[in-house]
């Protein structure tokens, strides 16, 4: 009896921890179009950030959405606002930047091009679903 008790009992502590390790919040914000989304985007994550610091935020970027992590992109559209301080800011802040690998072969584009703050990852559109399934990341799409 005793044995069977402290089973239930370990097995609800157990089932605590894991419940309290997935309260964090965890989102993927997916950047498609470096022209439409990049400005606007960053400072999404940046009021996000302000207002939620315990968040895990990964971004993801693959096709035109990659352009913006490229070393010296600037918003031709908003007095040549350049990316790269913002983008170190956010990854000071715990944000991880990950660069579609398919994306860079199909526009002939190179690793050493982007900045040194972004990662990569071997599929943008295989890595959003594996952290909205498996992870549980929530989605955004700025």
């Amino acid at each position: 009896m005793f044995i069977r008790s402290f089973l239930i009992a370990l097995a609800l502590v157990l089932g605590m921890g894991s419940a309290l390790a997935q309260d964090k919040v965890k989102v993927v914000y997916h950047f498609d179009n470096s022209e439409m989304q990049a400005t606007a985007g960053l400072r999404t994550l940046r009021n996000y950030m302000d207002t939620a610091p315990d968040t895990e935020i990964t971004v993801v970027a693959l096709g035109d959405g990659v352009r913006f992590l490229m070393e010296g992109a600037t918003d031709k559209k908003n007095n040549g606002l350049q990316y790269g301080p913002l983008i170190s800011d956010l990854v000071a802040k715990g944000v991880k930047f990950e660069i579609c690998e398919l994306t860079l072969r199909a526009m002939d584009m190179k690793k050493d091009q982007f900045v040194l703050d972004a990662g990569f990852t071997p599929s943008g559109v295989v890595r959003i679903g594996e952290l909205q399934f498996r992870d549980h990341f929530a989605y955004i799409k700025p």
